[in-house]
């Protein structure tokens, strides 16, 4: 009897832990809007919004330091170096990879001492992102860029206000003042896939998720080795964020407007860039530690809580590459 007691006992408190648990859960998910429907294996449509890690494509869990990771984890949002680099290009600090991916660029070239006085950087579709005038701000001379208008309508960025129509687009003069803007940005149009044979010898270059629109997987990739091959000079650095699918390692979107670029794909290309001579940081896919790890957001996608996506059917994250090109 006594024994059969303890048993209940035992049984009573994980039970009380496993309620306290889901209660947390609830309350986590009520902030989200996500209804609490009970019972995992009841066809809800939760379920979409919840991303199980495959665990031939995510890392095991393991300390990394702040941006160590090539994909935006919720981590990286918790750091106070984060939310100061968010001040810096002028945003309020939300949980969106796009977010991640400015800070990310802004992090490894800031890292790389890039954006300095004296250096000279080049930004590919650059739409109307904030980054030309923050790093302006730092001294660098900017050569902005984004993609002629026949294509920019083509793909629809016009009509959704990604389209830089020229220099003036770019000015934001809290993050940098008139004077120094006018002095040290410039503007051209480029298309990606056919980068002129004058664009060379810059010190840095950049873009954010836009090489999974210039057609095909190959497209995008062979636009990251000309800008780190022809358009850096020895020893610069490009970093270039795109989409990973962290859905499959084999069934993936290879052709048309938008490219999800598997783990494969990117470990095949670093592993070329490396044969080149090029040193290129390693593919690490940050492991899942926080709640909103594990949130799928859906169309119409939200402003905030918005770290993975469902997108082609496929469970998508930001990614970035980040390579300094060799001496030769």
């Amino acid at each position: 009897m006594v024994g059969l007691v303890r048993r209940v006992g035992r049984f009573g408190a994980v039970a009380r832990l496993a309620w306290s648990k889901r209660a947390l859960l609830r309350q986590a998910l009520e902030r989200l809007g996500v209804p609490d429907v009970p019972g995992p294996t009841r066809a809800n449509p939760s379920k979409a919004r919840i991303y199980l890690p495959r665990v031939a494509i995510v890392e095991v869990a393991r300390q990394a330091g702040y941006m160590e990771y090539s994909t935006c984890a919720a981590a990286d949002f918790l750091d106070p170096r984060f939310i100061a680099a968010c001040a810096t290009i002028g945003f309020e600090h939300r949980f969106h990879r796009k977010l991640w991916e400015f800070v990310f660029v802004m992090h490894h070239l800031d890292r790389a001492g890039m954006l300095a006085a004296g250096r000279r950087g080049i930004g590919f579709g650059v739409g109307t992102e904030p980054l030309p005038a923050a790093f302006a701000a730092r001294g660098a001379a900017i050569l902005a860029t984004d993609a002629p208008a026949e294509i920019g309508i083509a793909a629809g960025w016009a009509a959704s206000n990604q389209l830089a129509s020229g220099k003036q687009t770019l000015r934001r003069d809290h993050l940098c003042d008139p004077a120094t803007f006018e002095r040290l940005v410039e503007f051209a149009l480029v298309d990606m896939n056919q980068i002129g044979g004058e664009l060379t010898g810059f010190d840095f270059a950049w873009s954010a998720c836009c090489l999974e629109h210039l057609g095909s997987l190959r497209a995008g990739l062979d636009f990251v080795a000309h800008t780190v091959e022809q358009v850096l000079r020895p020893g610069g650095v490009a970093v270039h964020t795109t989409e990973l699918n962290l859905s499959s390692d084999d069934a993936t979107v290879e052709q048309g407007g938008t490219v999800l670029y598997r783990r494969r794909d990117l470990e095949a290309f670093i592993g070329r860039m490396r044969e080149a001579g090029h040193e290129v940081m390693g593919l690490r896919i940050a492991p899942d530690t926080h709640f909103l790890d594990g949130w799928v957001d859906m169309p119409p996608y939200s402003d905030d809580a918005h770290l993975k996506l469902a997108l082609e059917g496929f469970t998508t994250t930001s990614v970035g590459l980040v390579i300094r090109r060799g001496q030769n």
